[in-house]
């Protein structure tokens, strides 16, 4: 793994990291980055991590703080620890998954409202998670406007959205729909990690069959906002990720026209193997030659 910095003043620059990995139909080709827009602090956070006890396994975490980076900072520490004490069997279980990423985000909420801190700042963060596993299978779970996007080649093929936390507060809580749609102006609604006022909704779901060509991106809302899902597959399918990043930042940064947001993402492309050269015995080397 190698960091590379861009850009000379802290406020404007951007930090990759890129990945390479090798599986068994495709290698795995990842990279995070950030930038800070023109907002006063980065509060925004992203990471990629391996399982200390489950090989094969890998994981990304993308925290979105709001005001501040105290909540997203602990969704990475308790993504990171939670994902080392995992252990798998022969095979993924994936509801057993889907349950470790919402038990990821109940946690690192609970510890943010123990946290002194919380009572005066009450520091809150949306959040994203995704794993992908040794049988080409991807899990995820967000909560707030954090966005996870699976890519087929130049296609978007998934996207998630809020659709799941609006039908829960129409058809549980009994919100009228209006209402429900106003829900990131409400302190009361606002679907966060760390509301002192609300227990986060937490949405998973889950693809098979992950193959060579797939793509899979978190973001903050300081990206997804300002590109149609289909532009980003692109950019992802055309370019490597840290050659995606740096363009899609700097295209952010553009239309942002001077107002961007933290903007940050992983990317994990799904590329396929190069061919092996053969390998010759010494007599098919004689009977060649």
């Amino acid at each position: 793994m190698h960091s590379l910095i861009y850009g000379g003043a802290a406020a404007n620059r951007m930090i990759a990291q890129d990945t390479v990995s090798a599986m068994s139909a495709y290698k795995i080709e990842a990279g995070t980055a950030q930038h800070i827009g023109q907002r006063p602090q980065q509060n925004d956070r992203v990471a990629l991590y391996t399982a200390a006890q489950a090989p094969g396994y890998v994981m990304a975490v993308l925290a979105d703080g709001n005001h501040s980076p105290i909540a997203a900072d602990q969704a990475l520490l308790t993504s990171k620890h939670l994902f080392d004490e995992f252990r798998v069997g022969n095979s993924a279980n994936l509801p057993r998954l889907q349950e470790l990423l919402r038990s990821i985000a109940l946690e690192v909420h609970q510890v943010i409202k123990m946290n002194p801190i919380a009572a005066v700042a009450e520091p809150q963060s949306a959040l994203a998670l995704l794993v992908l596993t040794p049988q080409a299978q991807a899990v995820w779970a967000h909560v707030g406007d954090a966005r996870i996007y699976r890519f087929a080649g130049e296609t978007c093929a998934m996207r998630t959205n809020d659709s799941a936390y609006l039908e829960h507060l129409v058809n549980v809580e009994q919100l009228p729909a209006d209402a429900a749609k106003k829900h990131r102006s409400s302190r009361l609604l606002h679907n966060v990690i760390g509301n002192s006022m609300k227990e986060p909704f937490v949405t998973v779901g889950c693809h098979q069959g992950l193959q060579a060509g797939d793509a899979l991106m978190l973001c903050s809302d300081g990206l997804w906002q300002l590109f149609r899902p289909e532009e980003l597959a692109a950019a992802v399918a055309r370019n490597t990720p840290r050659q995606a990043a740096e363009r899609l930042i700097g295209k952010a940064g553009e239309r942002a026209q001077g107002k961007g947001d933290n903007c940050s993402m992983a990317i994990i492309k799904l590329v396929a193997p190069l061919p092996q050269a053969p390998a010759y015995t010494v007599q098919q080397m004689r009977r060649a030659v």
